[in-house]
């Protein structure tokens, strides 16, 4: 990979200020969306407010090592990119709905959460320093390096499905062939499959950039199938955005304690 003619020293030292830089907006971010989602929904997310934590929940973050562990939410797609569609409702709006709910909670619990995008963007509008013609390949290389100056310990990217056939449905949790990612794949796949009522296994995803770049233990949620009506009801909905960001969040939890 060539980045110009600058030298390898002066590109590390812009990379990271840019993404420091927009590693403290997404940090930020963490207020606007609380004030964003309104009481409501706050309540219903478990946001609680800017004070120090209760002893019970001080001592849950000890044990799951939240002050340690950066969670990375990779929201699907965006901008330009819509991702897959059902008329006019597109992948990326769903990815980036059910992905903030997912930082809310996280981050509302203790853990060290980051979302990737907290609007209708494409993370390749901000990359400046790979020299390809490919939009989508700088896309994809702008969310890995934003993981690896984090560093980010979990990345968890958010997708939905798409079949030919609308009685294709449920949840897939895509892994790389490695332990760590394996593990936090079956977990989230098992919160899923209680919420759909399946029993699904997470599967390897060979091909995938993600998976095969991030050093950091990387998973893809396909969140459910567009082209399938039951599942568009539920991926379309607040409470149903809200219902697998719950069972999302509680895989990530759940994979924690056990490793």
């Amino acid at each position: 990979m060539r980045h110009s003619s600058l030298s390898t020293a002066a590109f590390n030292k812009r990379t990271v200020r840019r993404t420091w830089r927009r590693w403290s907006i997404l940090l930020a971010s963490a207020g606007l969306l609380a004030l964003l989602a309104g009481p409501a929904d706050a309540a219903r997310s478990g946001v609680a407010p800017a004070a120090s934590p209760p002893a019970a929940q001080h001592e849950r973050r000890q044990v799951l090592g939240h002050d340690q562990r950066i969670i990375l939410i990779d929201a699907g797609h965006g901008g330009i990119d819509g991702g897959t569609s059902h008329g006019d409702i597109l992948e990326k709006d769903i990815t980036l709905a059910i992905s903030r709910r997912l930082f809310l909670l996280l981050r509302s619990d203790g853990f060290d959460a980051i979302l990737n995008r907290t609007g209708d963007y494409a993370p390749s509008d901000e990359n400046r320093w790979l020299r390809s013609s490919s939009r989508h390949m700088r896309d994809l290389a702008q969310r890995k390096e934003l993981a690896e100056t984090l560093p980010a310990n979990v990345v968890v990217s958010v997708h939905i499905n798409w079949a030919p056939s609308p009685v294709k449905h449920g949840p897939l949790v895509l892994y790389r062939q490695e332990g760590r990612s394996f593990l936090l794949a079956r977990s989230i796949q098992d919160q899923l499959n209680k919420l759909y009522g399946m029993q699904a296994d997470p599967r390897p995803g060979k091909p995938f950039y993600l998976l095969n770049k991030i050093t950091a233990t990387t998973v893809i949620v396909e969140a459910g199938f567009i082209s399938s009506p039951a599942d568009r009801s539920r991926l379309c909905t607040p409470h149903g955005q809200e219902e697998l960001a719950e069972a999302i969040a509680g895989g990530i939890a759940a994979y924690l304690m056990e490793v």
